[in-house]
């Protein structure tokens, strides 16, 4: 089947970024839109695509989210429909299964680095159900946007997991897992730090070339 991609294209991109969508939200999800539009205003060339159990919403089929490890060809196959070297990412599960693919494509040469938004290091309320195994020992150059109170790992928990200096942060002060802060507490509000977590990626895309 062929891989159905959302563009958006800049007249003079300087990168492309493969990008996939979390758990629950279709890859138009309204924040997907927000933030592939803020990227495209960045020069990034942005490539959605849906996993299947996604794509079979739109034909009335509602399925959970299976496994990372089960959609990884799945990743693989959108990588190729785009044709590479490109960067590739996701919100949150997204962002998970591209972590799982990536080091093997960037061996490859399809792949140049992994941008995770929002990454799952644990389920909320679970702590000690982690994921991070793998990215211990990831080797492509990788940046991570994440919230300081993600309920699925804050600043404070990321701190003791012993990541490589390989993975680097751009961190969203009081930002939650949407990077939506506590306006009055932070001062920040949540579209600042949507375009905050744009003008990381798309500086960290042209630094890792």
């Amino acid at each position: 089947m062929p891989v159905d991609l959302l563009w958006n294209s800049p007249s003079d991109p300087i990168a492309t970024l493969v990008l996939a969508h979390g758990a629950g939200a279709a890859m138009d999800s309204g924040w997907m839109n927000d933030f592939a539009a803020l990227l495209e205003a960045r020069r990034i060339r942005v490539a959605r695509f849906e996993f299947d159990y996604m794509a079979a919403r739109r034909t009335g089929s509602r399925k959970p989210a299976p496994k990372a490890e089960r959609v990884l060809d799945e990743y693989r196959e959108a990588v190729e429909a785009v044709g590479g070297p490109v960067y590739i990412g996701g919100k949150s599960y997204g962002g998970r299964v591209a972590s799982l693919v990536a080091d093997d494509l960037h061996d490859t040469g399809a792949v140049e680095g992994l941008v995770c938004l929002g990454y799952p290091f644990h389920p909320p309320g679970a702590p000690e159900k982690l994921r991070t195994a793998h990215l211990v020992g990831l080797r492509v150059p990788t940046l991570i946007c994440q919230g300081t109170r993600d309920p699925f790992g804050t600043r404070d928990e990321v701190a003791g997991y012993g990541l490589p200096e390989g993975i680097r942060f751009c961190w969203l002060e009081d930002g939650e897992h949407e990077f939506r802060p506590r306006t009055a507490i932070s001062g920040f509000t949540h579209r600042e730090h949507l375009a905050s977590a744009a003008d990381a990626t798309a500086r960290w895309l042209s630094r890792a070339r």
